[in-house]
């Protein structure tokens, strides 16, 4: 691959930070022994804070109960359960004392958990309760199973997690002279474009993170977090989890873990977050709610929120716009589980632009390949993926640099985004269709639109299918929220007729006539999470959606004679 010498480096110098995560568990112990470091609702439907020194307490008392078990620098453990005090406690006792966390998905089907588990060569497993420990098939092959909740299972390799805080004795936090570039988190990517791979992470990768997004954002031990993201992905498990961990800030579970936005905005009340991370799906549903009572827009704008982040999708300038009318900041990032993740950050000094992500943080520098490939290099890259060499070669040059499979540009303003090289097509004609940027025309206005999929690799025309937000068929919505002219249906009749006049006019907004879509299917079907069709950052997931739905597809270029009916499909000519 030929590179383009030019480098875009940060403005700022990244700044000192702690040589592995037991050094900045001790400092920040000492640091903010009795404020409070997590709390999470439990008796009577409040938070109950943990302070710092509780919290050291049980994370030391964790690591006596594994020493005594003969557990070493090195050993893996996997944990299979939702966000939870006792998952947040077991990572960061094994990753301070030398040892390595896999967090798995608690929604994966028993065969695929029991897969990975069995992939990344753990000796040990946490498992949330009786559900999560059917999906291992063989569990007398490990040293111990560690539950978080009573089990029925009797096994003589299984111990409760409080029968662990009870039986270990609190010490000095082990692992402090541990090297930085000792790997202490796998985490499997998302799978965007095919087979998940395992990625290792150091010490040094995480708190290198942490030291740039403290010397950009200024976090504080008076900072609040309300955390919904999944802690087995990058983006909760790493980039918030950590920015409120090592910034002394409050990290506070939202226990309904962005499912339900009623209980989101309840919790959003008790703990009134400074801090919020999320993807753009649940800004949506936010904004929506703002816009039916003015009572929730006060909440979500109390006085102490200081700016909101998101990313995994570009977010639609119109709610981006709602924040900013309120003087709330709106940071847009970008980055892999591969680079801990983030790379760039957006400057809200500066006019929004959609695909526009924002410029290297500090340690981090990038380059972009002939042929438009961002390349990363810095502290934040991994140290390579688990057992797999061949792919590790690929992505990883001899120079350090990463390629992130990623296609952009860079200007003035920051880096911007094009797609994934692998989703980038051509059709019959040899015309070159890069299906993200259709889409995020398409994504642009429309509310009511969940997810699509822009399709046509080796065909005549693209076309695109179209995963209705149905949630807001039951909503009011603001009308500063939706496009000129929008006639706000309420059911998926009304929404298909909506949708083929304005896809008329979004059609024509693509420049290459070749690019422009022909035919368009609406499908009344949710994707999820658990069935792989989305990220865990709740992006689709378009090798996934590609396959299942290629029948629906292959519809769209058959004669309408050939139709199924009833069917919601658009011509567009």
């Amino acid at each position: 691959m030929e590179v383009v010498d030019k480098i875009f480096k940060s403005e700022v110098d990244l700044m000192e930070f702690p040589q592995n995560l037991a050094v900045m568990l001790a400092q920040n112990a000492e640091k903010f022994s009795n404020l409070p470091v997590y709390q999470e609702i439990k008796k009577n439907s409040e938070y109950e804070p943990l302070t710092w020194s509780q919290f050291i307490k049980e994370v030391s008392s964790i690591q006596d109960y594994l020493v005594s078990t003969g557990f070493k620098p090195g050993d893996h453990l996997a944990i299979l359960s939702a966000n939870r005090q006792e998952m947040l406690e077991i990572e960061l006792a094994v990753m301070a004392m030398g040892g390595r966390v896999v967090p798995i998905f608690s929604g994966y089907a028993a065969e695929k958990a029991d897969t990975l588990v069995n992939f990344c060569d753990a000796e040990y497993v946490a498992v949330a309760d009786e559900v999560q420990l059917a999906k291992i098939s063989v569990p007398d092959k490990f040293k111990n199973i560690i539950h978080f909740e009573k089990v029925s299972r009797p096994a003589r390799n299984l111990i409760h997690f409080e029968e662990i805080l009870s039986s270990g004795s609190a010490h000095k936090l082990l692992g402090s002279h541990m090297d930085k570039q000792a790997v202490c988190l796998m985490m499997y990517t998302s799978g965007t474009m095919g087979k998940p791979k395992l990625v290792q992470l150091t010490h040094e990768n995480i708190l290198s993170q942490q030291a740039a997004m403290k010397v950009l954002w200024n976090l504080k031990s008076t900072d609040r977090f309300l955390s919904y993201l999944p802690w087995h992905h990058s983006f909760g498990g790493i980039f918030e989890k950590y920015s409120a961990i090592c910034s002394g800030a409050v990290l506070s579970l939202e226990n309904s873990f962005g499912k339900n936005v009623d209980q989101m905005i309840s919790n959003w009340d008790k703990v009134k977050p400074t801090v919020f991370f999320s993807v753009p799906r649940i800004y949506q549903a936010l904004t929506t709610l703002m816009g039916q009572n003015p009572e929730i827009e006060n909440l979500i704008f109390h006085d102490e929120l200081r700016f909101v982040f998101t990313a995994a999708a570009s977010l639609p300038q119109h709610i981006s716009d709602i924040f900013e009318k309120k003087n709330i900041p709106v940071y847009e990032g970008w980055g892999l589980t591969e680079t801990s993740p983030c790379c760039t950050v957006t400057n809200p000094a500066l006019p929004r632009k959609p695909g526009i992500v924002g410029k290297p943080i500090p340690g981090v520098s990038l380059k972009l390949s002939e042929e438009g490939e961002i390349l990363i290099k810095g502290p934040n890259v991994m140290s390579g993926y688990y057992h797999n060499m061949e792919a590790t070669e690929t992505v990883l040059l001899k120079d350090g640099w990463f390629c992130t499979g990623d296609v952009g540009e860079i200007n003035k303003t920051g880096l911007k985004l094009i797609s994934r090289i692998d989703r980038i097509f051509k059709l019959t004609n040899a015309e070159k269709v890069i299906p993200t940027e259709i889409e995020n025309i398409l994504y642009r206005d429309c509310a009511y639109m969940s997810h699509v999929y822009v399709a046509g690799s080796g065909k005549d025309y693209p076309v695109v299918l179209v995963f209705p937000n149905k949630a807001m068929f039951k909503e009011t919505p603001d009308p500063s929220q939706l496009m000129e002219g929008c006639k706000c249906p309420n059911n998926l009749d009304k929404y298909f007729s909506c949708f083929k006049n304005c896809l008329v006019d979004w059609n024509g907004s693509i420049d290459a006539k070749y690019s422009r879509l022909k035919k368009a299917r609406i499908l009344d079907y949710e994707l999820s999470i658990e069935n792989e069709e989305l990220t865990p950052s709740m992006k689709l997931a378009p090798n996934v959606v590609g396959r299942v739905f290629e029948a629906e597809i292959e519809s769209l270029y058959q004669s309408e004679d050939d139709q199924p009916k009833p069917v919601y499909i658009i011509n567009i000519e």
